[in-house]
This record gives C-alpha cells, sequence and structure tokens, in this order.
C-alpha cells in the first residue's frame, strides 16, 4: 500500500514518464491492490509472451487469470513472485517495485503452488522442514489441520500421498512462511473431481481469511465457483478485467467464452 505523501523521488519520475499511457489511479493504489503491473513485458525478447501489460492484481479474495492456452497465464503469474522478471516494463507489491525485493524474502510473503506438487524425499514434517527448519511437531499439525489432513499423516512418506493429499500438503508448507500472497498455477488440473472440490474449498478458505489468491485456470467451472476477480488474458494482452458480472456482458466473444458465460 502507498499513498502519495510516501511516494518515492525515483517513483515519482518513473511515473512522469509513463503518464502518458498510465492512469493516476495505478500509481496511487491503496490497500485494495496487491500488485500493479505497468507496460509489462515477458518472454523471449525477439517473442515476448507477454506484451504492454497494464493490470492491478486485487489485494483480497480469488483473483483468476483466465484466457485461452498460450496466453500468458503463468507468465504472468510467475513474475508476481520473481520465478520470471520482465523484459521491460515494472511491477509494484506494496508500493515497491518488485525488482527491490529480495527474492527469498519475496517468495515468502508470496508464495507459489504449481500444477504437480514438488515433493522433497522424506515425510511431510520432513517437507515442511525444507519451509521452516526449526518447525515444532505442534504447529506442523496445526497446519496439517488447517488444510484437512489428519495428524497421522505427519510422519508419512510424502511420496505416499494421493494427488489431492500432496497439493494439500504443499499448500501447508507454503503456508508455514505466513504468506500475504497465494500463487496457484492450474493447483488441481491433475486431480480427480473429488479431490478438485477440496483444494477449491481451501483456496477459498484462505482468501477468506486475508490471503490474497491469484489462481491460474482452464476451467471455467472453476472459475465461476471461486473468482472474486478475473483478469482475462489472450495474445499476450490483457483483454478484459473485472468481476463475472462485468466480464459475463462483454462484447467481446473471447472474454465471455474464456468466463464461460451463457
Amino acid at each position: 500500500m502507498y499513498e502519495a505523501c510516501q511516494i518515492s523521488a525515483k517513483f515519482v519520475c518513473c511515473a512522469r514518464r509513463r503518464c502518458a499511457t498510465i492512469s493516476a489511479t495505478l500509481r496511487q493504489v491503496s490497500g485494495t491492490n496487491a500488485f500493479v503491473l505497468e507496460q509489462v513485458e515477458a518472454g523471449m525478447p525477439d517473442d515476448p509472451i507477454l506484451r504492454s501489460i497494464d493490470v492491478t492484481i486485487p489485494a483480497t479474495g480469488v483473483t483468476v487469470l483466465a484466457g485461452p492456452s498460450g496466453a500468458g497465464k503463468t507468465t504472468l503469474l510467475r513474475l508476481l513472485n520473481r520465478l520470471d522478471d520482465p523484459l521491460s516494463g515494472e511491477i509494484y507489491w506494496k508500493g515497491r517495485p518488485l525488482s527491490d525485493w529480495d527474492p527469498t524474502e519475496l517468495r515468502r510473503r508470496v508464495a507459489m503452488v504449481f500444477q504437480r506438487p514438488p515433493l522433497f524425499p522424506g515425510s511431510v514434517y520432513e517437507n515442511f522442514q525444507v519451509a521452516l527448519p526449526d518447525i515444532s511437531n505442534e504447529r506442523a499439525l496445526h497446519v496439517l489441520e488447517h488444510v484437512g489432513l489428519s495428524a497421522d499423516m505427519l510422519d508419512q512418506d510424502a511420496t505416499t500421498l494421493s494427488g489431492g493429499e500432496a497439493q494439500r500438503m504443499c499448500v501447508a508448507r507454503a503456508l508455514l512462511t505466513e504468506p500475504e500472497v497465494l500463487l496457484a498455477d492450474e493447483p488441481t488440473a491433475a486431480l480427480d473431481s473429488a479431490a478438485r472440490h477440496t483444494v477449491e474449498d481451501l483456496g477459498r478458505s484462505l482468501a477468506d481469511s486475508g490471503v490474497a489468491v491469484v489462481w491460474v485456470s482452464h476451467d471455467t467451472d472453476q472459475l465461476r465457483r471461486l473468482a472474486d476477480h478475473v483478469i482475462v488474458l489472450a495474445d499476450g494482452l490483457v483483454r478484459a478485467t473485472g468481476t463475472l458480472a462485468d466480464l459475463d456482458t462483454s462484447h467481446d466473444s473471447v472474454v465471455r467464452q474464456s468466463v464461460g458465460a451463457a
């Protein structure tokens, strides 16, 4: 969050250079916005996946990134905790350029879960130690309960977990750093229906508890169950943003198709 009186000289200079294309609203956000992207390009230098991205991402609720395959959804998500850096443009989080954040600190505060959950050798408890080396048994049991897993899984070999259990364990591991934002890259794509709904419910409960969730999905039914806000990408550009009520009435057929509008 940043107010006009707190804008640094550097940021004022950048804002002036971009004033022809960036609205003052983007440059003077309140606590309702987690990320601000200004004229961002990303991907290969000779063929960017994302081009001229100007968008804000709310600091509350579930924001779903939607759009056709290859639109740049995962690329945008990876930019938000510096797994990738943009070719040009600027990304702000909490009023600071993302490039000013130490990547390790940033990734503890802006955590990410992937389509296929990465499991480390050893027990569930040992997987938790990857995120929090001095984790207590009590804390480990609490985070298991928080994601709906039973206490007797703590000593279980992580590689023996089902797909849904492994995904929830990875969410639990991410939560140990007490992130303010959780990025989710199609976290239910490889799961069966029951596990998919369980992970969706977990995402919803995290958002309701104050963790901003940014979720990539190709599944329009899932989008309609989860989304408080939607960003539709197509051909490397932001095609539309808004609530489902906003986008359901769009005149753009790509937008309507991306959100599953009737």
